[in-house]
């Protein structure tokens, strides 16, 4: 059976045995992956540090029946450890990675893959506020799988905007004739946001209004959500982060 190498972004993991752990990961060329890493647990193992969630690997692999082995693994982003001590990275970090793994159930792109790791990479050094680095994650991987939320135009009759409505079940923004009764109006400040967050321009962001950051996070999560048709749990936990 061949052996392949690739590099990964370790989503999570799960005890297999008394010193292995199953591994899911997101790489770069073949997907999303399950392997099992042997004997890790054990205090002695140089692979343990390597292959815990939020790490980025280049990792070599034996492909098994059912589940593949990892054989070697080499550190490219060390960022568990500096996520880990902060708890408003850590929650979002974890987020993220719950998100990743629903969107590439079915296949993955190089383009999932590097988006992540931008995610992640962003967290660790502190560089812009953590919810903001989700939000933006989300809405980014979002339209990588073809679920881009409208935000120029109406979701259902594409009339130019701006808007006022947004409605995650129709795809976004929506104009005044195509929103349901009930539909939560979003202020211009709140639009602004999610367009700049969706653009990656960092200095809008940081200048928003809080209130539009939160509105803007609230329909960031509601949308990802009603995509995905079941709940990010860790989305909990952001939600109360200090």
């Amino acid at each position: 059976m061949p052996t392949y190498r690739d590099e990964v972004v370790v989503l999570r993991t799960h005890k297999l045995g008394e010193a292995d752990r199953i591994v899911t990961m997101l790489s770069r060329r073949h997907g999303k992956l399950r392997a099992v890493a042997k004997g890790v647990r054990r205090t002695s193992s140089r692979l343990g540090a390597r292959l815990e969630p939020f790490m980025v690997a280049d990792v070599q692999l034996y492909q098994g029946r059912s589940l593949d082995i990892v054989q070697q693994a080499e550190s490219l982003g060390t960022y568990g450890a500096d996520i880990a001590v902060h708890y408003d990275r850590y929650t979002s970090a974890s987020a993220m990675v719950e998100a990743a793994d629903r969107l590439n159930e079915a296949e993955a792109t190089p383009q999932q893959y590097l988006l992540l790791v931008g995610g992640l990479r962003a967290l660790s050094t502190g560089e812009h506020a953590s919810r903001s680095i989700l939000d933006s994650y989300l809405l980014r991987a979002m339209a990588l799988s073809g679920w881009a939320p409208a935000l120029d135009e109406c979701a259902r009759c594409g009339a130019p905007g701006p808007h006022d409505s947004f409605v995650a079940q129709l795809g976004g923004m929506v104009c005044r004739e195509c929103a349901p009764t009930g539909a939560a109006r979003v202020d211009p400040a709140t639009v602004a946001l999610l367009q700049s967050l969706m653009a990656g321009e960092w200095d809008a962001v940081a200048a928003a209004p809080r209130g539009a950051t939160s509105a803007a996070s609230g329909l960031v999560a509601a949308y990802t959500q009603w995509h995905l048709e079941r709940g990010i749990r860790s989305l909990e936990h952001v939600e109360t982060a200090p």
